[in-house]
């Protein structure tokens, strides 16, 4: 292998065999001298040198340096080279003064020729030549020395004419070599075709699961894109609520800090003032004189002159105290809530792209519902589609799902083509196909709404209007049948969560539309477990 590389190396670009007094460009390419001269020569005309290589053009015929190295690797090549072949070659038996390549073998004389020795040779029939061999004592049967001529078919075994005729494989079915290496080569060319017949459709099978495994890659990466920024923008607002948290608790604290520490002052100072007139009313107790004593003046003017007053104060103060006393816990459970309705928002990526499975079931459309021939689209038409009347038919403009769901998370999305009067959503097998059966207006049926400019879901007669202003086109409906749950979203930036039924599911659902002009298509949709009823 090494030779091999190294051989290639060596080769001229132009002449393509091993380099004769290489020389090299200033582009660093290396020529036979007289190849590249004969390429220059040819240039002359044009005035513009190039490299046959690389294609770098030169102003000037480029000047030939000898590559001196390069010229000695190519020559111990040469000569490594030939020094193998002398060794590995087959030479003549008869020429033993210096070695001569043999061009044939003697079966017979177990000999290999030249050839001036097989112009010499024998030409008797016994005298079976083949191509050069050293292994020529396999040619020849171990028991009886004589060449192998037949294949014995019983026993799968090259023998000679002896062994035919008086041998252990006497009497069994034998066939001349060059018709049973035929038969053999026959039966390996069919082993070959249905191997390259399992390779190919191994190779096939591999390139298909490289393709779902790009796809695989893919999808995650862009899964992981998306998270990593859905949780981005998650952080930024939990910061953001944080900030404001802890501001509206700071600026609270600060409300019911200004007033308090303003009392505690003025307490403060009434303190003591009572303290100093205790202290004067202890030092008159305990004079002896009553003389002193009867002169101080009267024990009722050293009260505070506003005692009655400020007990009154006092009240004020303390009321105040536990009217203001609590943070306004309201506004701070506001903000966490909102922050709650934020982390809410995740689950509406539990779902993952995936390929449609939902397909419209045509025996169930209405006969002014034109389905379209890949079952996604369903639009209103004035033409009457002449259907069969069956028991399965919608009466009105409505159509389920082939498919319903009795386990697992499902998505499907839809998009509806122009405003107007239009209904999406999901229904039990078993609803009324009768006119007045419409999506949500039974206990059948669960759906989201648009008439009149205005958005609502409905379940058994029982509407909710949704208030926010819906602009998007695309809506998303999401099914979690085990938790009982069939959601809705607007397939906006970000996806918006409308309104979430729940309820205990008791037969498969089925995905429903109601179009009264324009048209509905579905989008596309996925599952976390497939198990369609």
């Amino acid at each position: 292998m090494a030779s091999a590389i190294l051989n290639d190396e060596l080769l001229c670009s132009i002449c393509l065999s091993i380099f004769k007094a290489p020389v090299m460009l200033r582009c660093g390419h290396n020529f036979c001298r007289v190849c590249i001269d004969r390429v220059l020569d040819t240039q002359d005309e044009s005035g513009v040198y190039c490299c046959p290589d690389c294609r770098e053009e030169f102003q000037e015929r480029p000047a030939l340096m000898r590559n001196i190295y390069l010229h000695n690797v190519a020559e111990r090549f040469l000569v490594t080279q030939k020094e193998q072949e002398e060794i590995t070659g087959i030479c003549c038996t008869y020429c033993v003064d210096s070695p001569v390549p043999a061009v044939r073998s003697c079966l017979h004389c177990e000999a290999s020729l030249c050839e001036k020795h097989l112009r010499a040779h024998s030409k008797s029939p016994e005298h079976v030549l083949s191509d050069p061999s050293t292994s020529l004592e396999k040619r020849k049967c171990s028991v009886h020395k004589k060449i192998l001529e037949y294949y014995c078919t019983e026993d799968a075994a090259c023998i000679c004419v002896s062994c035919s005729l008086a041998g252990e494989h006497r009497g069994h079915r034998v066939e001349m070599l060059d018709e049973a290496s035929e038969k053999k080569k026959t039966k390996l060319r069919n082993v070959l075709q249905n191997l390259k017949t399992k390779r190919d459709d191994i190779e096939e099978r591999v390139q298909r699961m490289e393709k779902q495994r790009r796809k695989a890659q893919e999808k995650a990466s862009g899964e992981a894109e998306r998270v990593t920024a859905l949780c981005t923008d998650i952080r930024r607002r939990v910061d953001d609520l944080e900030k404001k948290v802890l501001s509206e608790i700071s600026r609270q604290e600060k409300e019911e800090s200004l007033p308090l520490s303003a009392l505690i002052h003025q307490l403060e100072i009434k303190k003591d003032e009572l303290s100093r007139k205790m202290r004067h009313i202890e030092k008159l107790c305990n004079m002896t004189d009553p003389l002193t004593v009867l002169q101080e003046p009267d024990t009722g003017d050293l009260c505070d002159p506003e005692e009655e007053g400020g007990d009154e104060d006092t009240g004020g103060h303390d009321k105040q105290l536990h009217d203001g006393g609590d943070l306004d816990v309201a506004v701070i459970s506001h903000t966490l809530h909102t922050l709650c309705e934020v982390i809410t928002g995740i689950g509406s990526g539990i779902y993952v792209e995936g390929p449609a499975d939902i397909l419209l079931d045509v025996n169930t459309a209405g006969n002014n519902l034109l389905i379209s021939d890949d079952l996604k689209t369903a639009t209103c038409t004035e033409r009457d589609q002449n259907r069969p009347e069956t028991a399965e038919r919608f009466q009105c403009n409505q159509v389920m799902s082939r498919r319903g769901f009795t386990s697992g998370r499902h998505y499907w999305d839809v998009e509806i083509s122009r405003s107007g009067k239009w209904i999406v959503g999901m229904c039990y097998p078993s609803i009324d196909r009768r006119w007045q059966s419409l999506i949500g207006e039974n206990n059948k049926s669960w759906s989201l709404w648009r008439y009149n400019n205005q958005y609502s879901v409905i379940h058994d007669r029982i509407e909710i209007r949704l208030p926010d202003k819906i602009s998007s086109d695309r809506f998303r409906i999401c099914l979690d049948y085990e938790a009982g749950q069939l959601s809705f979203y607007e397939l906006c930036d970000p996806i918006r969560h409308l309104h979430t039924f729940t309820a205990a599911f008791s037969e498969p659902l089925h995905a429903a539309l109601y179009v009264y002009n324009g048209s509905i298509k579905i989008l596309g949709g996925s599952s976390s477990r497939k198990n369609p009823s």
